[in-house]
């Protein structure tokens, strides 16, 4: 008999509501969907960068008041750039290729992160360099990737990784042979001898281990690069659109928080999302990319992409550098951090020294000394 009250009591309240006007639910849900700010993302086919989908399945970007509209994965950062630049798409997660990308006029600024640490400099979990089957690389003396044909996306963080695992072993740019290749091509390319051994993101690392017999991982992270992977839009778009920007890195950041907790749950938005990737492989790449997110800005972040610029200009990659202070828009996401702190609790502490304001105004020397791990590289 409760149960028979309380849906007499419902009914009664859902017909006073239709008699004072008040809408029908498909007419408050259509109401509530044109209340959402349409907004259009870009992202790489990529482990790390699967909290974009993943705030999609799990509805945080509707919670925060936007409708968001997915592009298909593009292969490398590049790609996704010149999305942006061309109006296709509002946000995009991307690093390294930003360098280039600002070095030509795009005013492009940092939001927060998809991937990397604001507590250290160096980490880079979620790369590796896969040989292929006698491509006669040791494990145990890198010297032996002299002469050999390695596979990167030429501008993007696994090329950048590739010249500090040559700068830590005592190699030169030049005393190997880069060949420009998509990350879904990897596998193929490895498995036909197109390349010796290839540098690359997750999944695809474990993906070559899986599907080319006799292909070996031979360097997994080891702190070769301070790793960069910025949430970015243009300097016009942020400024035009201050509260979408805080719902996204908001959103963002409450994926992050999910995956962290729920790890295998997020293997599996993996293998939707992320074209070829089986559920073994989702969740060993997993283990890796929960240990670089963390979205929040702090000097070490500003200090990672000074580093990186500094490293591409030892090596002629690029021929110039731009004032990291120009492109950081940090207000955004250290209100996110006041305002949403249930997201970030689980994450290591920033070092106090390491902490930043809205009007923070980057130092390289300052910055070192406050970041772990800086001590190993170049500022």
């Amino acid at each position: 008999m409760r149960h028979v009250r309380i849906v007499v009591l419902l009914s009664a309240v859902l017909l006073l509501a239709a008699s004072c006007g008040g809408p029908e639910p498909g007419e408050r849900q259509a109401q509530e969907a044109e209340d959402l700010e349409e907004v259009r993302a870009g992202w790489v086919s990529a482990i790390d960068q699967i909290g974009l989908p993943a705030a999609l399945d799990l509805g945080y970007f509707e919670e925060h008041g936007l409708s968001v509209e997915l592009a298909q994965p593009f292969p490398t950062g590049v790609d996704a750039l010149n999305a942006l630049q061309a109006g296709e798409v509002e946000f995009v997660q991307v690093g390294t290729p930003t360098i280039g990308a600002i070095l030509e006029g795009m005013d492009l600024v940092y939001l927060g992160n998809y991937t990397g640490s604001s507590t250290q400099l160096g980490i880079d979990e979620t790369m590796a360099l896969v040989a292929a089957p006698d491509s006669g690389i040791d494990a145990d003396d890198l010297s032996t990737l002299e002469a050999k044909r390695i596979g990167v996306s030429i501008g993007s963080i696994n090329h950048l990784y590739m010249l500090g695992v040559l700068r830590d072993v005592g190699l030169q740019p030049d005393d190997v042979r880069f060949v420009n290749t998509d990350p879904p091509d990897i596998p193929v390319a490895i498995r036909t001898g197109g390349l010796d051994a290839a540098a690359i993101w997750d999944p695809w690392p474990i993906i070559t281990t899986l599907q080319v017999e006799g292909a070996e991982e031979i360097i997994r992270g080891g702190g070769h690069l301070p790793f960069i992977g910025y949430i970015v839009t243009t300097r016009e778009y942020a400024e035009q659109n201050p509260d979408v920007v805080e719902g996204f890195l908001a959103a963002r950041a409450q994926a992050d928080h999910w995956m962290r907790q729920n790890p295998d749950d997020a293997a599996e938005v993996a293998v939707r999302w992320v074209p070829g990737t089986e559920q073994q492989v989702a969740e060993a790449a997993m283990q890796y990319n929960i240990e670089q997110l963390d979205p929040r800005f702090s000097a070490c972040n500003y200090l990672a992409l000074y580093v990186d610029q500094q490293l591409l200009l030892e090596v002629g990659a690029i021929e110039d550098t731009f004032d990291v202070n120009e492109h950081f828009l940090p207000g955004h996401i250290l209100a996110v951090m006041e305002e949403f702190a249930q997201y970030f609790e689980d994450l290591t502490p920033i070092p106090e020294d390491a902490q930043i304001s809205e009007d923070y105004r980057f130092d390289p020397q300052e910055a070192q000394a406050a970041c772990p791990g800086s001590e190993d590289f170049p500022v």
